[in-house]
Parts: C-alpha cells; structure tokens; sequence
C-alpha cells in the first residue's frame, strides 16, 4: 500500500467515525427530547411546575395597572411580534416552499421529501399533543397577541424547531469547514429560541409550553436526520429515485478544518 493510499483510507476511517458520532449524537438528542418531554408534561400538572409557569408570567407583566402589557420600552413588544411571526404556520410553510423549490432544483430528492414529512408531521404532533393536553392558556388580559388553540405545548417553538433545525443541518452539507457548519447550526439553534421566547414574553404561552415545543421539535428533527442517514445509506450507490444527488460524494469527501 502507498502512502497516498494509506491517506486515502484513513481519510474514509475517519468520515466513517465522523458520520457515526454523528449519527449517535442525534439519536441522544432525540430520545432527550422524548424524556424531556415526558418531565415537563408530568410537572405541568404538578404545584411547582405551575408555580414556575406564573412566576415567568409575572416577571414578563411588571404592570400592575396594564397586566397586557410586556417589560420593556413599546419597540421591544413591536419587535416581539415580528420575531414570533417566523414561528407561524404560514410563514414557515412560505419558507419552505421556497427551500423544497430550491432543493428540487439542486435534485436533491430525499431532502425535499424529508422536509415536507417534517412540517407535516410537526403539525400532526402539535395539534395532536394539544388535543391530548387541553391545556388553558394564559389569561387573556395578559396576552399581547391572539391565540386560538390550546397551550401545550408550544405550535410555534416546535414548528420552527423542526424547521430551522431540519433545514440548518441540510445547509451543513454544503460547507467543508467546520466553522461554517457549527455557525448555519447556530443560526438554526438561535432561529428557534427567540421564537419561543417571544411566545413567553407576549403572553401567548407558559414556560413549560415553550420548553416542551423544544423537546418535541429537536427530537422530531432529529428522528428526520436520521431516516435521512439510513435511506441515504441504504440506497447509496443503486441510484435510487430518492436519493440527493452527490450523496455518496459528499459523504466520501474529507471534512476540510
């Protein structure tokens, strides 16, 4: 064996391990999202879950004579809006049609498929665990934005969980460097917390309904990483219909540092 040989396989030792580590710290992000899940439902119901859940409240409504009123100067609730609409099912379902177009475009099959699945599935997982729950929201006099469903948990945290996630680590695909990797995922990341904490700050929802749409939407997009590493697996090489174009060339390409 040559030397250049000899490189060219540790390379592919190395994507190999990369890709498993990867593989392994998604499903430890899925199944803490379930336990977390299942921590916080259960205290939901219990004195000091609701005693932490009123005292995020107060802290978020100082004013005794305007209770709809938020802390801070008049543009920060102005802004809070703005922020809270990226979470909403008709912006996100505008986003993604414009990412599905541009993955179709760049034919890459699997990942358009994967990601309508996600938001419908979100969905499905939000208006289900909201039926199951039934949960009050906020008084009405402290909401700063209207709500039309049940509280638990949070539509537009685990919607724009799923979303920025699922879409922040298809992006990942297209940088060697690792800095551009963990900045697209930190976007991703930071796409979705000011989202739910501007449900909280508006009043429209709990703390805990907020914290449980985290933990369903992280474990949800990772659950989707992973059928995507499978499938991609399985069908690597056969060409088949599903598979993203330059999958097996993107997977075989050193990781540039």
């Amino acid at each position: 064996m040559t030397s250049s040989d000899l490189r060219s396989f540790l390379r592919r030792i190395l994507t190999v391990a990369r890709t498993e580590i990867a593989a392994l710290t998604a499903l430890l992000v899925m199944a803490g999202g379930v336990l977390s899940f299942i921590e916080i439902a259960d205290d939901m119901t219990e004195a000091d879950g609701q005693a932490f859940d009123q005292h995020v409240l107060a802290l978020m409504r100082p004013y005794a004579d305007d209770p709809g009123r938020p802390w801070g100067p008049w543009w920060l609730k102005e802004a809070a809006a703005d922020i809270t609409s990226l979470g909403g099912i008709s912006v996100l379902g505008l986003f993604a049609l414009i990412v599905i177009v541009f993955l179709l475009s760049q034919r890459k099959w699997l990942s358009s498929v994967l990601l309508v699945l996600g938001l419908a599935g979100g969905v499905a997982l939000s208006e289900g665990l909201k039926a199951v729950f039934e949960r009050e929201r906020p008084p009405a006099a402290m909401q700063a934005v209207e709500t039309i469903n049940a509280s638990f948990p949070s539509g537009h945290a685990l919607l724009s969980t799923v979303f920025y996630l699922s879409v922040a680590v298809m992006l990942t695909r297209a940088f060697p460097r690792r800095r551009f990797k963990a900045f697209v995922l930190g976007v991703g990341m930071l796409m979705a917390l000011l989202v739910g904490m501007t449900r909280i700050y508006l009043g429209a929802h709990w703390a805990s309904d907020v914290l449980a749409g985290w933990a369903v939407g992280a474990a949800w997009a990772m659950a989707l990483w992973l059928v995507a590493y499978g499938v991609a697996r399985l069908q690597r090489g056969r060409h088949a219909a599903l598979q993203d174009q330059d999958t097996l060339d993107q997977a075989e390409a050193p990781t540039k540092v």
